[in-house]
């Protein structure tokens, strides 16, 4: 292994044990610091800044329980939450291990330790602070960016729900078409809940397989299956003490629903391989884009399922029925998307404002991101001008205004033009925009349909 420009902070009060890896370490790691107390740590992350702490569990020859290992854990963690942390411990308790990780611990090694386990472990823990930092910008970019609750009835009515539901545990479902942005506010919910200090566990059902539904939810042990060289802690354990976000829930075949309801209902998991029921304390908030009520109705969602996850029940509307977000968010995405492509633009001219407005949105706030990103690329000045928005064709904007099957191709478009020539005053230019077509081709439909 090439050598590492990671910076290392050893933690650990055995000076033997110091002295072996001040020998190991700096010939795989560039920078290598080792400390004997705790004591020590704040001012050191402060002024050495490392990658990545090895960290002892124990500190005092009469306390084995890893209590302080946990307690200096948490305390990176609040302060420096970008550094990662490998625990470092002489009693291979897998109880342990697993409540470190669940606090935001890498990993953890057991002493006495193999060379090559703990350089390859520190270096993936290293690997895995670059990539966070390198996936950064791109989910500040994302759709993630925070909730932007706009001023409509709607989302007031949702947000003065969610100030209410989540200082509580109760479970809540998200509906909504996909890209309004279930995601973030199920983040928006941890955000302001009791567990927002502890960990948010996201699980894309979506792109579960069914084979690994069970390991990748509930874990296994070792020897489970043909691949299963080590334990594995499910979502439910690494959520434990905070919250569990089941996107795409709709998505579960009904086989499987059963052994998700049985984890609920009893709150323990049991993984695969054991016997063993494992409690675990979560908040459950779930999504879905799907109509589960129509879904159990037609025998594709267990009803018991169905009432067990929604307690609570938060619709996100489409992004065409808060138009009040719409200016906000692409402000938001503007900015982000400056600095990634190094493009002086600040903001929106008011035409192209109107134009975003007065679109549809059929793919919600991803379909605007994309569309943003692109103009960013495109802009020339401080300003995004009309003529770096890029919409989709005039067909596509009839099928999204709801008139697609009520009659020919033909009256929906002239509809369509109809709508798009009152939302904007008249302003051909701006027309033509909005529907992606050129004015010559605007003028010759505007004869055609006699407007």
């Amino acid at each position: 292994m090439a050598k590492s420009k990671a910076k290392i902070l050893v933690v650990d009060d055995n000076s033997g044990i110091r002295a072996a890896l001040k020998l190991l370490l700096p010939l795989h790691f560039a920078q290598v610091e080792l400390i004997p107390s705790p004591k020590e740590l704040v001012s050191r992350l402060a002024e050495f800044q490392p990658d990545v702490v090895l960290l002892d569990m124990n500190f005092h020859t009469d306390i084995n329980t890893g209590n302080e290992g946990l307690f200096w854990l948490s305390e990176i963690k609040k302060r420096c939450p970008d550094v990662e942390v490998v625990l470092f411990t002489a009693y291979a308790d897998i109880q342990l291990a697993v409540e470190g990780m669940k606090r935001g611990a890498f990993d953890f090694i057991v002493k006495p330790w193999e060379n090559e386990k703990l350089v390859s472990t520190l270096d993936s823990a290293y690997r895995q602070k670059a990539k966070k930092a390198a996936k950064e910008g791109e989910t500040a970019i994302g759709t993630a960016v925070g909730m932007v609750w706009g001023k409509g009835e709607s989302m007031s009515a949702i947000r003065r729900t969610v100030d209410k539901i989540a200082p509580t545990d109760a479970t809540v479902l998200i509906t909504g078409e996909n890209g309004t942005g279930k995601d973030v506010l199920a983040s928006e919910i941890h955000r302001l809940s009791e567990r927002a200090s502890r960990t948010m566990v996201s699980v894309d059902l979506g792109a579960l397989t069914e084979t690994l539904f069970e390991s990748e939810l509930f874990g296994h042990v070792k020897g489970a299956f043909t691949d299963a060289h080590t334990d594995h802690i499910g979502k439910f354990e690494q959520a434990d003490g905070g919250t569990l976000f089941l996107d795409e829930v709709g998505n579960i075949p009904l086989h499987l629903q059963a052994k998700l309801l049985r984890a609920l209902q009893n709150r323990t998991v049991t993984r695969v391989g054991d016997t063993k029921a494992i409690p675990v304390d979560i908040r459950l908030i779930c999504a879905t884009n799907k109509d589960l009520e129509k879904m159990v109705r037609d025998g594709e969602f267990r009803e018991d399922l169905y009432y067990r996850i929604n307690t609570m029940h938060l619709h996100l509307p489409a992004l065409r029925e808060r138009p009040d977000e719409i200016v906000p968010l692409a402000e938001l995405f503007i900015d982000r998307y400056a600095v990634k492509y190094r493009r002086e633009v600040k903001g929106l001219a008011p035409e192209a404002a109107a134009i975003l407005k007065g679109y549809r949105w059929n793919g919600n706030i991803r379909e605007l991101q994309n569309c943003i990103e692109k103009a960013v690329i495109l802009s020339e000045g401080e300003m995004l001008e009309v003529q770096d928005i890029q919409l989709a064709p005039v067909h596509n904007a009839t099928a999204e205004s709801g008139m697609s099957g009520e009659g020919t191709l033909d009256q929906a478009e002239e509809k369509a033009i109809r709508a798009a020539m009152s939302r904007f005053g008249g302003n051909l230019s701006m027309v033509a925009r909005s529907l992606s077509i050129s004015r010559p081709t605007l003028y010759s439909k505007l004869k055609k349909y006699n407007i």
